[in-house]
């Protein structure tokens, strides 16, 4: 697919809950200061947990001075199209032209029923959705009353306005064949995420808009590419954050993807992704755009295997730069600790973080080279994996929480996670780096702790802690199971899954982030032991 040449953005996707309401607003402050382009939120009304996005949108664009904010993406069966309209006009008019519409034929059926809105069939809901669409743009377009006679919406002379600040974007959130018929024809940009639509899947996905806009007699680069990421093994980008501008850079050049939304509750990764990955990413865009514009100067082509951007390894994009982030042969270590998030959801403590031991201090003028620093890198990876099976087991807890999703099939969902099956003898480690690496080593999860214990015996302390939080994990982990079986729906037992839940985040954030610190360079200074 063509590069469609569009100005990149990044941005984040926050969640505002109803328990911590300020967390949302606080984090796209961060963004906002940082440097990113967008700030949206996910939008849920059925979800009593959460703030109304319009809302929580509403306080953040009020909060902020640059970013632009958007619903990612806004629930059209329970969004009446003209209050939608008028409502994303309004907060425009208001925060001086930084608002864009994310719009979603809906999903979670059963949710949006039981708060009285309709129950559409897939057909239904893409007509629904063009109509939304038609009836937004009439009443943002200044004129005369507007009718409008469609079959899940109309207008019976209706003034239209408030016209907004700037032309605002419609999104579309698009999975199947006949919605992204509809963002090729009709809508401003195409909004997948990679939980719903991998890399491997969006060529196909772009072909489908891209003939869909020269049938409607649009040029295909009319529809901006956007994409929700999904970090982590399994999910992408993939590895540690300094790895991830060639993987974003690689679906810019070969899908024409030109907006990257990171789903982040943690201030530092915020930070990370504005600072670090948005201008590495862009200088490789750029650079490549160059000697794409001057046939002079040779293309450098894809290394071997690397021809889908997500798969085993990433494109090479110029012959002449090393790898972004990448530490040369001999250079200081690049592998960083994913820093605590240092907010607390529960009043519970499991243990008393002051009293954690540290290793000895790494030699200032020692360097690594890369080979060395991939055990580290690994690590965080695989960490990566855990913090992306927690935020799924509070997804789920909180369906459960919502009433819809029954416990039993919780606990069914919950062993699947590596969070679950991993006994916690060593942590997150051993299990996930075999699924990370896809080296599947048979080594048990006892062996690194005793190798490193071996090569060096001042690290005993810290290996003695990090195992006691391990077992303390693994029975907040179990807790959670039996507040599932116990769960009946009363106020009683909800208030123990969510205090189960809130302590269980708490814990497994700040746990993974002490033990990165202290033994990412232990790591890259001994390895593994195989």
């Amino acid at each position: 697919m063509p590069d469609y040449g569009h100005d990149l953005l990044f941005g984040t996707v926050l969640v505002p809950t109803a328990g911590h309401s300020d967390d949302a607003v606080a984090l796209a402050r961060i963004a906002d200061r940082a440097g990113l382009d967008l700030v949206s939120v996910p939008d849920h009304p059925y979800r009593p947990e959460l703030l109304d996005a319009w809302v929580a949108l509403a306080v953040i664009a009020a909060s902020t001075t640059r970013v632009r904010v958007f619903p990612n993406v806004s629930n059209l069966p329970l969004r009446p199209p003209p209050v939608l309209a008028r409502t994303a006009a309004g907060l425009d008019l208001l925060s001086g032209g930084r608002v864009e519409l994310g719009l979603g034929a809906g999903s979670y059926w059963d949710a949006i029923a039981a708060d009285g809105g309709p129950r559409r069939t897939p057909g239904e809901a893409v007509r629904a959705t063009r109509e939304a669409i038609e009836v937004i743009r009439a009443l943002w377009a200044p004129g005369r009353r507007v009718r409008y006679d469609g079959k899940h919406y109309g207008l019976d002379g209706a003034s239209p306005g408030p016209a907004p600040g700037h032309p605002i974007g419609i999104w579309l959130g698009a999975v199947g064949p006949r919605m992204l018929e509809l963002a090729g024809s009709t809508a401003d940009g195409w909004l997948p995420s990679a939980p719903h639509v991998p890399p491997d899947r969006l060529a196909a996905g772009h072909r489908i808009v891209d003939e869909a806009a020269a049938t409607a007699g649009r040029e295909p680069a009319a529809v901006r590419r956007l994409y929700n990421l999904s970090p982590g093994a399994g999910g992408f980008p993939r590895g540690a954050p300094d790895t991830w501008p060639e993987q974003l850079a690689a679906l810019t050049l070969e899908h024409g993807t030109s907006a990257f939304l990171l789903p982040a509750q943690q201030p530092s990764l915020i930070e990370v992704f504005a600072a670090e990955v948005a201008p590495a990413t862009r200088e490789l865009v750029a650079a490549e755009r160059g000697r794409a514009a001057n046939p002079a100067v040779p293309r450098h082509t894809p290394a071997a295997g690397t021809g889908r951007a997500g798969a085993q390894a990433t494109r090479t994009l110029a012959p002449d730069r090393k790898r972004v982030g990448a530490a040369a042969s001999g250079e200081r270590l690049a592998v960083r600790p994913t820093p605590d998030p240092g907010v607390r959801r529960s009043t519970e403590r499991l243990w008393d973080e002051s009293t954690r031991p540290t290793g000895p201090p790494a030699d200032p003028d020692r360097r690594y080279p890369r080979s060395e620093q991939e055990p580290a890198r690994n690590l965080v990876a695989a960490h990566d994996q855990l913090r992306t099976d927690l935020d799924q087991l509070g997804e789920v807890v909180r369906e459960v929480l919502d009433d819809t999703r029954d416990p039993g099939e919780a606990r069914s969902e919950i062993q699947k996670l590596s969070l679950r099956q991993n006994v916690w003898t060593l942590g997150a480690y051993c299990a996930s780096y075999c699924r990370v690496t896809t080296l599947h080593h048979t080594r048990e999860d006892q062996d690194l702790f005793p190798y490193l214990r071996r090569s060096d015996p001042r690290l005993g302390s810290v290996l003695d802690r990090l195992t006691d939080e391990h077992h303390a994990i693994q029975g907040l982990i179990e807790r959670i199971d039996r507040e599932l079986v116990a769960f009946a729906g009363e106020e009683t037992s909800r208030d123990g899954l969510r205090a189960a839940m809130d302590l269980l985040t708490d814990t497994l954030l700040s746990h993974l982030s002490y033990e990165e610190s202290e033994l990412i360079e232990p790591m890259a200074r001994f390895g593994t032991g195989w």
